[in-house]
């Protein structure tokens, strides 16, 4: 599957917020855009008003960047949006947000859903005690999502279950740090995503 490999600090920069891309850095005065709060390249500190296809453009790149998904199949999940009842915006947001990597990022085994996405991959999360590989795998109600047992005693997500004790998990989701286990209580609501994302604009966009 392919992925973004550049330097994920420059994203943030040109959507001009953090998107909390890597974990712990985000917090730190190293932060780019504490750094330097302006968009990369050799026009970045110019004061342009964006038109309104640029505001809509912008809000699509920024839910894109914060979840780690390409152009693809960003809109593959758009048309399944639109194809399910309710809300087409909030249906593309539950679909983005269910997402097995950015789960097991809110459940507090990774420091950011790069780093989610490395540990799905490498084999180190099991959903309902069946072995996953695919970041992209879409959690349900009730499933349980756990790392597997022999991946608990590694230095890693020891760090992990001790640092997610202080950590505020979802209202959708629950958490055992003692046995790095979740579940799916819930499917999500729109209160319940907190990306500061509008996700009308990408609507009117594809509706174009």
């Amino acid at each position: 599957m392919a992925r973004y490999t550049g330097p994920v600090c420059r994203l943030c920069r040109r959507e001009g917020m953090k998107l909390y891309l890597k974990g712990e850095r985000c917090y730190t005065p190293k932060c780019a855009i504490d750094r330097r709060g302006y968009a990369p390249g050799q026009h970045g500190q110019m004061k342009r008003k964006l038109s309104e296809y640029g505001l809509q453009l912008r809000e699509k790149q920024k839910a894109k960047r914060i979840y780690g998904v390409l152009e693809r199949q960003f809109k593959i999940y758009f048309e399944e949006a639109i194809r399910r009842k309710g809300v087409t915006g909030e249906n593309l947001l539950r679909l983005l947000e269910c997402r097995l990597d950015n789960v097991v990022y809110r459940l507090g085994f990774a420091k950011s859903r790069t780093q989610a996405r490395q540990i799905v991959r490498h084999g180190h999360i099991e959903v309902n005690g069946r072995k996953v590989t695919i970041p992209s795998y879409q959690v349900r109600q009730g499933d349980v999502i756990a790392v597997r047992e022999k991946s608990r005693s590694l230095d890693f997500f020891k760090e992990m279950a001790e640092a997610g004790k202080a950590r505020i998990v979802p209202e959708w989701l629950s958490v055992n740090y003692d046995t790095l286990t979740g579940e799916v209580v819930r499917m999500p609501n729109r209160e319940d995503i907190d990306v500061p994302i509008q996700e009308h604009l990408i609507v009117e966009l594809y509706s174009k």
